[in-house]
């Protein structure tokens, strides 16, 4: 497919190395601005998207990320945030990157242009069609991520993709793709700038949205949240006093440890 790759234009800043610290970050922000523009022309692509994964997550499915470099990182990070977030199992939001896990913090060289490797990755999960698998790509042309979304629709998978560029190879493979064009990055070609906001942008939405309508949020409170540290077993414990009027913070503490959860909490309440 003959497409325009923008994210690979020339930025429309010149002589970076003669700009004052000022005038960098100035100009940089200014690029920034525009990320949430194009996501919001986007939305309805994500809604879409947002509405065949809850579907298949509601019927027991899990949701799989996956990416090369920034992009396989940001899928990684939505990931590994959904269980303290809102107290999924683990294993119900997995972030698969080519190279595999040492991807993470080192660059592994060409594992991007694998186009078989996957699907291994994706069969070491027992992957079925109850499953959705969303491939993140700023350039649309990930062997590594096309490879597994053709494979997948061969095996009647849903699949969507996030990419930067309109008309990707990547978007063709996808049954809901999503295409935020955020333009040329201030650093040509450097799409960890503004592609990878815009792709963190939309991550954030997806997962977010979606876990609000599996019932993990209610009202505004993240009251299914793991109690990992003292900071969130407080924030744990405000909820609870606030939901059920007590004035014992003590109580509330107890309360919320013997539960595990501030939902498990109020119900146990309830109850009594």
């Amino acid at each position: 497919m003959s497409f325009v790759k923008v994210t690979e234009q020339a930025s429309p800043y010149h002589h970076l190395e003669k700009m004052s610290v000022h005038e960098l970050l100035e100009n940089m922000n200014q690029e920034d601005k525009t990320v949430p523009l194009a996501v919001e022309k986007a939305i309805p692509q994500i809604e879409k998207l947002v509405t065949a994964i809850t579907d298949k997550m509601l019927a027991g499915g899990r949701l799989f990320y996956m990416g090369a470099g920034t992009s396989g990182r940001l899928g990684v990070v939505d990931a590994s945030e959904c269980p303290p977030t809102f107290g999924v199992p683990q294993g119900w939001v997995v972030g698969l990157i080519a190279g595999g896990d040492n991807a993470i913090r080192k660059a592994v060289e060409f594992a991007e242009d694998d186009r078989q490797q996957g699907w291994k990755d994706l069969q070491a999960y027992n992957i079925t069609d109850k499953d959705v698998v969303v491939g993140i790509a700023a350039s649309g042309t990930t062997p590594y991520v096309i490879g597994a979304l053709n494979a997948c629709r061969e095996h009647g998978i849903i699949t969507g993709s996030i990419s930067c560029n309109p008309d990707t190879p990547v978007s063709a493979a996808a049954d809901f793709p999503v295409e935020v064009v955020v333009g040329p990055e201030f650093v040509t070609g450097s799409t960890r700038l503004k592609s990878g906001t815009a792709q963190k942008l939309v991550l954030n939405m997806i997962s977010t949205s979606v876990m609000i309508q599996l019932g993990r949020v209610e009202d505004n409170k993240m009251v299914n949240m793991q109690l990992s540290n003292e900071k969130l077993v407080d924030r744990g414990v405000k909820m609870l006093m606030e939901q059920l009027s007590l004035t014992d913070y003590d109580q509330a503490q107890r309360l919320l440890l013997q539960a595990g959860s501030v939902k498990k909490a109020v119900d146990d309440f309830v109850k009594k």
